[in-house]
């Protein structure tokens, strides 16, 4: 296989996805091993189609139970999916499938086997146990030039049977589909009348390397690989920063003391085999490290509130730095001694006015740089100072993509704890990790203080996001439309508001409409209010600060 070794031992701590019984897996009472000598049938099965597997910029994402209950609801799905990548492109091609460990992963990796299969895909690589980060798929799939990757993860949403389940498909590129493929899987999902399906295909997911299997008029054997989850993204690591460098503030005389918590996600085994086996952290430093179908009974989402453990952990002064991950490993909180917090606009920016302290950013240049368009303002200062390009996007990581490729962009940010680079096409958790241990290697300044000097050069942007959780899809719609009155409204850009002796006033407030300079795409209805500082989800305010009389 191109690119990628077999190693012969397993993952540290990637012990998941206990065998369950499905209905999916169990309609069919026999099973074939490779290269049996009959070849496996493929199956053409009837169905209906649902109305409501529109994919968002995260995918398809449901309550499990919709997954378990609802008839062929997940074989739709894939169906729909496979129909979206053109028959041409589609035969002999190679597919790359991951997910974060959750509850349901299992048996979805079963079925996106056996239809891959019966659809004419000729390769599909899966990470070893079905274990794969986000970050690690987009990695893989522009490695080996795969023609996508399909997911499974609801990102920070619970995990086990009264949580979520979700379906993720990554493009060429390792970055998220574009409202073009989207839609056009959406429009198939309308109309879906059957599927193709090879029900005796069994494939062990445990056993890395390659296993063949020849199908009833197929002329070459369908293959699928088992890799090892970390290795070729541990490879790229290695090529990006200087690992003796971080090695040396782990294990050094004045040893930096972290704590990292993987929530129970995908970033157990990633975590271990690399900050502690390759990098020499000790291994208490890591915790929460085996992924489990229900994330611990936890939200794997890596802010103040559900990561609050960690909080707890580093308020005691004994760590140095801290981070947590989501369960896809695509996201992470950082923190400082005594729990001090980098809010994700500051830590974007601060990556940004270091990239000298990295060696991939000394060869490859810095192009410009990206945000969403929640995110604050401290970038475009970061931006000004580099004199480089500053592209303000609406959120969804693939719009960042877009500037990548085109080679406008070389490194971006979200507010939601999302930080990348073009090293891929996804943000990356654990790459943001080491561009923090890099950057302290490089300054020998703990985490304060590197932020508290990016605010003494360059000021500090205050922000604020208020998260909604649970709220019925039509209060939400009411809760946006009136916002949206308000702040578009003549009279609102004239109020002003005190604040300790301080006066703000709102320059300009509109709804956010963004023009990709790269095809021309139009993404609009982001509500903004424009002003100096802080912001809001959906809506954001950057006020004019002038002394109170």
């Amino acid at each position: 296989m191109e690119g990628l070794s077999f190693p012969h031992d397993h993952i540290n701590g990637s012990t998941l996805l206990a065998p369950r019984a499905s209905k999916y897996l169990n309609r069919h009472a026999s099973s074939r091993s490779p290269m049996e000598t009959n070849p496996i049938p493929v199956v053409t099965a009837q169905t209906s189609p649902y109305d409501d597997q529109r994919p968002g910029p995260g995918g398809l994402r449901k309550k499990t139970s919709v997954f378990e209950s609802k008839r062929n609801y997940l074989q739709n799905y894939i169906q729909s999916v496979l129909s979206s990548i053109d028959l041409r492109d589609r035969q002999g091609s190679t597919v790359v499938v991951g997910s974060d460990g959750r509850y349901f992963s299992r048996t979805a990796i079963e079925v996106i086997v056996q239809m891959a299969a019966a659809n004419g895909i000729g390769r599909l690589v899966i990470g070893h146990n079905g274990i794969l980060s986000t970050p690690a798929v987009s990695c893989i799939i522009r490695k080996i030039k795969a023609i996508g990757g399909i997911i499974l993860t609801a990102s920070h949403n619970p995990g086990g049977p009264g949580g979520d389940f979700g379906i993720k498909f990554n493009v060429a590129n390792g970055g998220p589909s574009s409202d073009t493929v989207t839609e056009k899987i959406y429009q198939v999902s309308r109309t879906l009348e059957e599927y193709a399906i090879c029900p005796d295909l069994r494939i062990d997911l445990s056993r890395l390397g390659r296993q063949d299997f020849d199908l009833e008029n197929k002329f070459k054997p369908f293959r699928v690989e088992i890799v090892d989850s970390v290795e070729v993204y541990l490879n790229m690591l290695r090529g990006i920063f200087d690992f003796n460098a971080i090695k040396g503030l782990l294990t050094g005389p004045e040893q930096l003391k972290i704590r990292i918590d993987a929530m129970n996600g995908v970033m157990g085994p990633y975590v271990r085999r690399i900050l502690c086996d390759e990098l020499g952290a000790p291994a208490n430093s890591a915790v929460n490290c085996v992924p489990l179908e229900d994330f611990g009974g936890q939200y794997p989402d890596p802010n103040l509130t559900y990561a609050a453990s960690l909080v707890e952990s580093m308020k005691g002064g004994d760590f140095g730095f801290g981070a947590a991950f989501d369960a896809d490993g695509d996201r992470c909180m950082i923190l400082g001694q005594n729990a001090f917090f980098v809010h994700p606009s500051d830590s974007v920016a601060v990556m940004a006015a270091n990239t000298s302290c990295i060696p991939y950013f000394r060869q490859m240049g810095l192009r410009g740089l990206a945000r969403s368009m929640p995110t604050s303002t401290a970038l475009d200062k970061v931006a000004k100072a580099l004199k480089l390009a500053l592209y303000e996007t609406p959120s969804g990581w693939r719009f960042f993509g877009n500037l990548m490729d085109s080679g406008r962009c070389s490194l971006c940010g979200e507010e939601s704890f999302g930080t990348g680079s073009d090293h891929i096409r996804e943000k990356d958790g654990l790459w943001s990790v080491l561009m923090w241990l890099s950057i302290m290697a490089s300054r020998k300044q703990s985490v304060e203080e590197i932020v508290k000097d990016h605010w003494a050069k360059l000021g500090r942007n205050y922000v604020c996001r208020f998260d909604y959780e649970g709220i019925e899809p039509k209060v939400a719609f009411y809760l946006m439309r009136d916002l949206e009155a308000m702040i578009t409204d003549k009279t609102f850009t004239s109020q002003k508001f005190a604040v300790g002796n301080n006066v703000y006033s709102v320059e300009k407030a509109d709804n956010f409409e963004y023009i990709d300079p790269v095809d021309g795409t139009v993404a609009r209805n982001q509500v903004r209010c424009h002003c100096l500082q802080d912001c809001l989800k959906g809506l954001k305010l950057e006020l004019d600060p002038r002394k109170k009389n």
